[in-house]
């Protein structure tokens, strides 16, 4: 076969190239110039047959969507301050006080005993339970009274305004038919480690006084009549006098520091009866 001068031309051509490094390419270019057509290729650095060429995508790829932002948490329900009745007898937190009376014939149905006294069944199992969680802390509450009839009651009154006179039963003693005893609800206690403060203003510094100030709320009681709530309750402190009204209302009641049902539940109270 007579030699094709112009190959040679081509042949130092790629060894030029070669050697400035673009040896795919000029490997390309030879074989395109030298190839046939069923090796002839698309590019300078791939051998592919036309026929199996593959088609490049002409789309660019979309960037991927920001995620959407998560929904904000639904803010709490605020605390229902309307469940329960405030003027009910047989409501848990019904209020009983110099505005409010309660009827001279109620009696709660569900009266159970806890110690020495009667309470509301509803309120039983928190009555023992605040009882033994002080005994684990050394502490040694006596359960002294619970619920009173109208009649326990009167007589309760008349008891203290013979001792200690109109004014201070007045203060520290309600009339009968406007007793928190009646609902079944009210607790009295006594001091076991000091039982010289039993019913006296002393009784809020014993040990039992103070535990029962710092720990009731955690068992649905408050202390109903303290120093700070005076004027608004009608009644002097009583440290001794817990009122069971659930330990949903006490645990927001801690929450918002609030000091008394009446101004927890909106009810009017004072020092005066109505008339």
């Amino acid at each position: 076969m007579t030699p094709r001068p112009w190959r040679s031309v081509v042949l130092a051509v790629v060894v030029v190239v070669g050697v400035l490094g673009v040896g795919g390419a000029a490997t390309g270019l030879w074989i395109e110039l030298a190839g046939n057509d069923a090796t002839r290729f698309q590019g300078l650095t791939e051998v592919v047959p036309w026929d199996e060429a593959l088609v490049a995508p002409t789309h660019l790829a979309q960037p991927s969507a920001t995620p959407a932002a998560e929904p904000a948490p639904a803010p709490e329900p605020a605390f229902d301050l309307a469940q329960h009745s405030t003027s009910d007898p047989a409501s848990p937190w019904v209020i009983v006080n110099k505005q409010h009376p309660i009827a001279q014939d109620h009696e709660p149905a569900d009266l159970v005993d806890v110690g020495r006294a009667r309470v509301r069944a509803v309120a039983a199992p928190d009555v023992t339970a605040m009882v033994d969680a002080a005994q684990q802390a050394g502490v040694r509450l006596v359960v002294r009274s619970g619920y009173r009839s109208y009649a326990e009651q009167a007589g309760a009154r008349a008891e203290i305004e013979a001792r200690r006179g109109f004014a201070h039963a007045e203060r520290y003693s309600a009339r009968p038919g406007f007793s928190e005893h009646q609902t079944g609800l009210a607790v009295d206690f006594d001091s076991g480690s000091d039982p010289g403060c039993n019913l006296q203003t002393c009784f809020a510094r014993t040990a039992e006084g103070v535990w029962l100030a710092q720990h009731g709320w955690e068992f649905g009681f408050v202390v109903r009549y303290t120093e700070q709530n005076t004027a608004v309750t009608g009644y002097a402190p009583e440290g001794w006098h817990l009122r069971w009204v659930g330990r949903d209302l006490t645990a927001w009641m801690h929450e918002q520091g609030t000091g008394s049902l009446e101004e927890a539940l909106g009810v009017a109270g004072g020092a005066e009866y109505p008339g």
